[in-house]
């Protein structure tokens, strides 16, 4: 009975860890993406301000 707790712990522990890692990339990514969102959009707004000159 105490091996079925002990891998209990062991693979509740793991499905936690897993699931941090997915948030922290999840979280990550969103800030990666606003960040190049914001640039992008800079860059168009020097565009519309210079007449969409190509």
């Amino acid at each position: 009975m105490i091996s079925f707790f002990n891998e209990f712990i062991s693979y509740l522990l793991l499905v936690i860890i897993m699931a941090a890692v997915a948030v922290c990339g999840a979280v990550c990514g969103k800030k990666l993406r606003d960040r190049k969102d914001t640039a992008n959009n800079a860059a168009g707004a020097e565009d519309a301000k210079d007449g969409n000159k190509q």
